[in-house]
């Protein structure tokens, strides 16, 4: 880390993301580190299956390293970008995976799951706190809805089976979730 002009005290999380594509082994090694817990969580709280989020912690670190030097940090932190690719890749291996529907009693633990877990807290500091708490606003059936859709990719067909309701409210629920949680972030940017 010296050779960079680094001490060898906590450097920032943008210098340990700056090592991987200089491919220096000890930021590289220093960045999986400070972020593995994290990761793992984050997979783990989508996922609910350790061996398959320690092989999504794994892609999530592929990838950074391969797409670190597109990192843009008034985008958001290091650590709400990482996260971000880690719920992304886990969101995939949970829509790849999906052979059974969500059971209707499972999804209110689903709903805390999104609201308060180590997932909250990994991106607590970032914009998806933001978007947790929007989430929490909404009636129960809208944010039930929108969970579904939003975070296990089931279609409008696949909420309404789920829910015991009709398309055209299952579509209604989803949209209207979507909308007023756009307005509550919006109307947060405003202040």
């Amino acid at each position: 880390m010296w050779r960079m002009g680094v001490s060898r005290g906590r450097p920032p999380d943008e210098t340990l993301l700056a090592g991987l594509t200089t491919s220096d082994p000890e930021l590289a090694v220093a960045f999986v580190r400070r972020f593995q817990r994290t990761v793992f969580g984050v997979a783990l709280a989508v996922l609910g299956d350790p061996q398959l989020a320690e092989d999504v912690a794994q892609q999530t670190f592929e990838r950074a390293w391969r797409h670190a030097q597109v990192y843009d940090p008034r985008r958001g932190s290091v650590r709400a970008w990482l996260t971000a690719i880690a719920h992304n890749l886990a969101i995939d291996v949970a829509r790849a995976r999906r052979a059974s529907p969500v059971a209707s009693e499972d999804l209110d633990a689903l709903l805390g799951i999104v609201t308060e877990t180590p997932e909250r807290r990994a991106l607590a500091d970032d914009s998806a706190e933001r978007v947790r708490r929007a989430v929490a606003a909404l009636p129960q059936e809208q944010a039930r809805a929108l969970v579904m859709a939003g975070i296990y990719g089931m279609t409008a067909r696949e909420v309404a089976a789920a829910e015991d309701v009709p398309l055209g409210t299952a579509k209604t629920r989803i949209r209207t979730g979507t909308l007023k949680v756009r307005a509550l972030l919006e109307a947060e940017e405003r202040r």
